[in-house]
C-alpha cells in the first residue's frame, strides 16, 4: 500500500507548476506590448492599437487573477493547465486577426503553448490543445484585418502563399507535437521506472536492517536478563527444594535460559557469517532463484559447467531479485522448457537463461531492459497476457548492474531467446577462510553483559561450590548480605 502511494505521489507531481505557466505568459505579455508598440509608433504602420493593447491587458489580468487565487508553487491539474494554454491559443488568435492573419510572421507562436502541453499534459490535452490551435489557424488563413503597413501602401500576398504558409504551421503544431511528447514521455516513464527500482532497493534495505535492530535490542536487554539471571539462581539455593515454590523457581531458570538463548541469537544475525546462507555458491544461489518457479507447467534444466572450483558469493538480495525476474520473463515466453546455464572460469562467472519461445523482435533487441518497453513479438493476445510494459526487465537490469554485472540479450539460431549475465569473477566470488574452532569462532555466544557491567559479580568472593553447572548460570555470592549488596548496586545503576 506504501508503494502505490509513493507511486501515485510521484505520478501526480508532474503537473505544471503555477509560477512556471504564469512567468511564460508574462514574457508572451512582455513581447506582445513590445512588438505592437514598435510597429506603431515606432514604424508608423496603421493598426488598430487600442484593441491590440486590450487583448494583451486581458491575459494579463487573467496572470494577476491566478496570482490572487493560487500559490505561485501550485501544481496545476491537467484539465486547468490545458483551458489556461486554451485561453493562451485564443488571445493569439485575437491578436494576429488584428494585426494581418497568418500574413503576420507571428503566427508561428501557435506552436507554443502545443509544445508545453505535449511536454507537461496528457496526450488527449495536448491533441485538444492541437485541433484548437489548427482551427484557429484555418479561421485566421480566411478572415483577418489587414497587415499593418504604410497609410501610402498595402501588402497583399498570393493565396498560394498563404496556403504554404497554412501548410508549414498545422505541419509544425503536428511534427513539434508528437515530437516533444515522445521525448517528455520517456523521461516521465524513466524517472517512474527509477522510483519503482528505488523502491524494490528501500524494501529490501530495510529488511536488512532488522538484522542490526534486533542485535541492538539483544545489547540492550542483555544486561538486565543477567540480573534476573542472579536473581533466579538465588532462589534456586534459598528455596527448599520440596516447598511450594520449588517449581515456578525452576521454571523461572528455564525460562531465563531459554531468553539468553534467543538474545545469543539476535545477536548474530547481523554478522555476515551468521547464517548458513550468508556466502552461498553458484549452485545454491540459481537453485534459490529457481526453486520458487518450479510449480510452473515449463520445465526448468539446469545445467553447471566451469573451470576450476565453483565460485561463491555474498548473498545479495538485489542479485536474486534481478535473476528471478529475468527466469519470470523466460517462463512467461517458454513453450515448453527454460534451460538456466552456469559457467565459470578463472576470470568470469556467467548465467544464461534460455527459452524455446519466439525470442525478441529485431527492432526492439538492442533496446531490452529500457523502461515500458514490451519485450517480445506475438499477437495482441499474446502480448497482454504475458509481456507487461517491460519494468520488471529494467529493475533487473538495475539491480544486477548495481552488483557489477553487465546484461545482454539475444536470440537462439534454433528460436527463443537467450539473457546473459556476467560477473568479472574476483566481483562475484567472495573467498572467505572459514574459522577454525576455538576461542574466537563465530559460533561462540558473545558475553551477555560487558566486563564493565560486572563490578557486582566480580566484587564479591564466591566459594566455588556457589557454581551450578550448567551452561546459563553465571557465579554470584551465596549468603544474604552478598544478595542485598547485588540489590543496592542494580537500584544505584537504575
Amino acid at each position: 500500500m506504501a508503494d502505490d502511494d509513493a507511486i501515485s505521489f510521484l505520478s501526480g507531481a508532474q503537473g505544471l507548476r503555477l509560477r512556471t505557466l504564469a512567468w511564460l505568459r508574462w514574457l508572451a505579455i512582455l513581447g506582445q506590448t513590445i512588438a505592437v508598440t514598435v510597429v506603431c509608433f515606432g514604424l508608423g504602420f496603421r493598426m488598430p492599437i487600442m484593441l491590440a493593447l486590450l487583448v494583451i491587458l486581458a491575459s494579463a489580468v487573467l496572470n494577476v487573477g491566478l496570482a490572487l487565487r493560487f500559490p505561485m508553487s501550485h501544481r496545476l491539474s491537467d484539465r486547468l493547465a490545458a483551458l489556461l494554454l486554451g485561453a493562451d491559443i485564443l488571445q493569439l488568435s485575437v491578436l494576429l486577426y488584428l494585426t494581418g492573419g497568418l500574413d503576420n510572421p507571428f503566427a508561428i507562436l501557435f506552436v507554443a503553448p502545443v509544445l508545453i502541453s505535449a511536454m507537461a499534459l496528457a496526450p488527449g490535452r495536448t491533441l485538444g490543445l492541437g485541433v484548437l490551435a489548427g482551427c484557429a489557424v484555418t479561421a485566421l488563413a480566411l478572415a483577418h484585418l489587414p497587415l499593418p503597413w504604410y497609410a501610402d501602401a498595402s501588402v497583399t500576398l498570393p493565396d498560394l502563399y498563404r496556403l504554404g504558409i497554412w501548410t508549414a504551421i498545422m505541419l509544425s503544431l503536428g511534427f513539434t507535437g508528437v515530437y516533444a511528447w515522445r521525448i517528455a514521455k520517456e523521461g516521465r516513464d524513466l524517472a517512474q521506472a527509477l522510483a519503482a527500482t528505488e523502491l524494490v532497493l528501500a524494501r529490501e534495505q530495510h529488511l536488512s536492517q532488522l538484522d542490526g535492530l534486533a542485535a541492538a535490542a539483544a545489547h540492550e536487554l542483555g544486561t538486565p536478563l543477567a540480573t534476573i539471571t542472579l536473581v533466579a539462581q538465588e532462589l534456586d539455593r534459598v528455596v527448599p527444594k520440596d516447598g511450594p515454590m520449588a517449581e515456578d523457581v525452576s521454571l523461572l531458570r528455564d525460562e531465563v535460559r531459554r531468553c539468553r538463548g534467543i538474545l545469543s541469537k539476535l545477536t548474530t544475525l547481523s554478522q555476515t557469517a551468521a547464517g548458513p546462507w550468508a556466502v552461498m555458491s553458484l549452485h545454491h544461489l540459481l537453485e534459490e532463484v529457481i526453486s520458487p518457479q518450479r510449480a510452473f507447467d515449463v520445465r526448468i534444466e539446469t545445467k553447471l559447467d566451469g573451470k576450476g572450483p565453483e565460485p561463491s558469493t555474498r548473498r545479495n538480495p538485489g542479485v536474486i531479485y534481478g535473476l528471478g525476474n529475468l527466469l519470470d520473463n523466460a517462463l512467461g515466453f517458454a513453450l515448453k522448457t527454460v534451460i538456466v546455464e552456469a559457467a565459470w572460469t578463472d576470470f568470469s562467472v556467467t548465467v544464461r537463461i534460455k527459452d524455446d519461445g519466439k525470442g525478441f523482435p529485431p527492432d526492439i533487441l538492442s533496446r531490452v531492459g529500457e523502461p515500458y518497453l514490451t519485450t517480445r513479438g506475438g499477437d495482441t493476445e499474446e502480448l497482454e497476457a504475458g509481456s507487461g510494459l517491460g519494468l520488471g526487465l529494467f529493475i533487473a537490469k538495475t539491480l544486477l548492474e548495481r552488483s557489477g554485472a553487465t546484461i545482454s540479450a539475444s536470440n537462439l539460431a534454433q528460436g527463443g531467446a537467450m539473457l546473459t549475465v556476467a560477473w568479472p569473477r574476483h566481483i562475484f566470488e567472495v573467498v572467505e577462510a572459514r574459522p577454525k574452532p576455538g576461542p574466537s569462532s563465530p559460533t561462540d555466544v558473545p558475553p551477555l553483559v560487558p566486563p564493565m557491567e560486572r563490578r557486582h559479580i566480580t566484587d564479591s568472593s564466591i566459594p566455588p561450590e556457589a557454581v551450578k553447572g550448567d551452561a546459563t548460570d553465571v557465579n554470584f555470592p551465596r549468603d544474604n548480605a552478598d544478595l542485598g549488596t547485588i540489590r543496592e548496586d542494580v537500584a544505584d545503576r537504575r
